[in-house]
């Protein structure tokens, strides 16, 4: 298993301008290394529906600069100093760990190839941006040891011992790997990757999903709802963007009224900074106690919906009159939806609860909501809401009045023990089909009565 242990570290005056000298220097060479790529991949290429090699010729080729030419050439860059025209700084490579700069170039190429080829499983990533002091944040020891680490100080090569705050210790068996070292709004953070082949990375054993051992999740943007169960439970929501939007919109304001490259904009950005990581911070710390929360429920396996949150998050298409005169679209209530679903963050909540409930042997299993909030979980009769109807009334059963997301939750849970209902659609009216193992169903039936004697009690 490899688990990484992020801690503080609390360098003095001139450790902080070691930090921040080095830093500067793995952005040049970065910068370097990624305009020599780009500049190759722009002259051996020419499309042909749309460049003549007549009207444009090619220029000379030149063989492809890979990781091993680039790693060649820096005892080179190392041997003298570096002008910078623009800036007239004079930089030495060799005050950076060698280590240090060949994973600087490798976080290129694999940059750069991402963009090329893309990722093992096919999915390409944008084209690669140079980095501004402000944006290069990190620089990487890819073969750290043990030995750095002793007692409240780690020792960093051309850099010195480093006090280090051990809020927990580290793994007995678990020896460390790599070590980044980044700069945050707040200070800088070590980062330990450790490893303990011994320990396997999954606990791997076959679950079969039932109604006992299964929980369905709806996903909720109601309130101060973040989560329904089907079990009953409405778990609150944090809105961590919500609560501090007002606060950062007044410092961004007063930020942009500054001159740039001014000591008060700076400060402003700093102050600034500090807020998106307050947010970002309080989010996450919610998203870990609700699957902790979760998970002590004792349920082995989790139905959740499978969103597409892109989609969900895109702005209307507008819309045009005759005389193309823009209509209105509802953009300005689709705005403040958006807003909530980026603040509620349902896609990290979901891989942080796929990473928990796997750490203690369980499953994640994303399913799709199609119509799981209209049919009624108890006698799958077709029961129809907009988006403002917050409870679920059934007048085909004896089911009673519930929470909305809660019938949602509990069809999420039969979508995944795939007892819900099929359902098709034609000429505009839905045709319900049967709901699968009636057994099952029976249990889900008697799982819904008693979520309604709860409810009146």
């Amino acid at each position: 298993m490899r688990v990484s242990y992020q801690y503080r570290i609390k360098p003095n005056t001139e450790q902080k301008q070691r930090l921040n000298h080095v830093r500067r220097l793995c952005q040049y060479l970065s910068n370097r290394m990624l305009g020599d790529k780009l500049d190759w991949w722009g002259n051996n290429r020419c499309l042909v529906d749309s460049c003549s090699i007549i009207s444009c010729p090619l220029p000379e080729l030149r063989v492809n600069p890979n990781y091993n030419t680039h790693q060649d050439l820096l005892p080179f860059l190392k041997e003298d100093l570096i002008l910078i025209e623009w800036s007239g700084e004079l930089l030495d490579l060799s005050d950076v760990y060698s280590q240090v700069l060949q994973d600087t170039v490798k976080r290129v190429h694999l940059a750069f190839d991402r963009y090329i080829k893309g990722d093992k499983n096919g999915k390409r990533s944008g084209k690669p941006r140079f980095k501004s002091e402000s944006s290069f944040k990190s620089f990487t020891y890819p073969q750290a040891l043990d030995s750095w680490i002793k007692g409240n100080f780690i020792k960093l090569p051309k850099i010195g011992e480093i006090e280090i705050i051990l809020h927990r210790p580290l793994p007995s068996g678990f020896k460390v790997k790599t070590c980044i070292v980044s700069k945050k709004a707040d200070g800088w953070y070590i980062t330990l990757s450790l490893e303990d082949k011994s320990v396997p990375d999954v606990l791997s054993r076959e679950i079969v999903p039932t109604v006992k051992n299964s929980s369905g999740l709806d996903a909720v943007l109601d309130g101060d709802i973040f989560i329904a169960t089907s079990c009953g439970s409405l778990l609150p929501s944090v809105k961590a963007f919500r609560k501090n939007q007002e606060k950062l919109a007044k410092i961004s304001k007063n930020k942009s009224t500054k001159k740039k490259g001014s000591a008060k904009r700076r400060k402003l950005a700093r102050k600034e900074a500090k807020l998106h990581q307050k947010i970002a911070r309080s989010r996450k710390d919610h998203h870990f106690r609700t699957s902790h929360q979760l998970t002590r429920t004792g349920k082995e396996v989790f139905f959740v919906e499978d969103l597409e949150l892109k989609n969900l998050t895109k702005r209307n298409k507008a819309k045009q009159d005759e005389n193309s005169r823009f209509l209105p679209n509802g953009q300005a209530q689709k705005s403040g939806l958006n807003k909530s679903f980026l603040d509620a963050g349902f896609g990290q909540f979901v891989d942080i609860l796929s990473y928990i409930v796997e750490k203690t042997g369980g499953q994640v299993i994303k399913v799709k909501p199609n119509y799981t909030s209209q049919i009624c979980c108890n006698c799958d009769a077709y029961v129809p809401k907009e988006l403002s109807d917050r409870i679920h009334d059934c007048k085909a059963c004896n089911v009673g009045i519930i929470n909305r997301d809660i019938n949602a939750a509990a069809n999420i849970k039969r979508v995944g023990l795939g007892v819900f209902p099929t359902i098709k659609s034609r000429r505009g009216k839905l045709i319900i089909g049967s709901s699968g193992s009636m057994s099952t169903l029976k249990e889900i039936r008697e799982f819904t009565r008693s979520l309604h004697h709860t409810a009146c009690s």
